[in-house]
């Protein structure tokens, strides 16, 4: 049985940007623009221990053998909508990657995570996937989501957000132990509605200027 592991990453600039996030004045425009520069530097600690192997290049002194990243075996996996607000500064920073998308939307009695959309790469068994999506909450859509994933048998999986709640966490982790999940923050718990608190309201009304 694997052990649930979290990464809280709590760089500087990532923990600056994501107070302004919260912030219940930003516009849209700023919103976005936040989310797409935390997103650019999430992805530098998400990738931090991918695999590399070495290529010959040639300076302009002499040959060498240098280390490169093989972008196009990283797959970003967007739950729609607001997942799609991470892809950008994700794809500014590995722009090799390939993109599947998965459609999801949270039945509003049960919580319940409704698939109606779902777009992967092909040759998956060869591609490492990292999932997108800004907020953990009740962890519905999240486990929905990597169970769905897994049937294409991608070589590994790991789970991106912005806030995670502790419900969200335990949610996750007791259906995906084996899928290590990066977050900028855990927030304190759930209200009664399923959404995260303190937070930052609902990520995709926000990116979208949506009601």
């Amino acid at each position: 049985m694997s052990t649930p592991t979290v990464h809280h990453i709590t760089h500087p600039l990532v923990q600056h940007k994501l107070t302004l996030m919260r912030q219940k004045d930003r516009s849209t425009n700023n919103f976005r623009r936040l989310l797409h520069e935390i997103s650019m530097l999430m992805a530098y600690e998400v990738t931090r221990d991918m695999p590399t192997q070495l290529i010959e290049i040639e300076t302009p002194l002499e040959k060498m053998q240098a280390p490169v990243i093989d972008g196009k075996k990283t797959v970003f996996v967007v739950i729609m909508r607001a997942g799609s607000g991470f892809l950008d500064g994700m794809l500014d920073v590995v722009p090799g990657a390939r993109v599947g998308h998965v459609g999801l939307y949270r039945d509003p009695k049960s919580l319940v995570a409704v698939e109606y959309y779902f777009k992967m790469p092909h040759d998956m068994a060869d591609r490492d996937a990292i999932v997108l999506d800004p907020m953990l909450a009740t962890g519905n859509s999240a486990v929905a989501a990597v169970e769905r994933l897994k049937e294409t048998k991608p070589k590994s999986i790991r789970f991106v957000c912005l806030l995670a709640a502790p419900e969200g966490l335990k949610t996750f982790h007791a259906a995906h132990p084996d899928v290590p999940v990066y977050t900028a923050a855990i927030d304190r718990q759930l209200n009664d509605h399923g959404y995260i608190v303190p937070g930052l309201g609902d990520a995709g009304d926000r990116l979208f200027g949506t009601k």
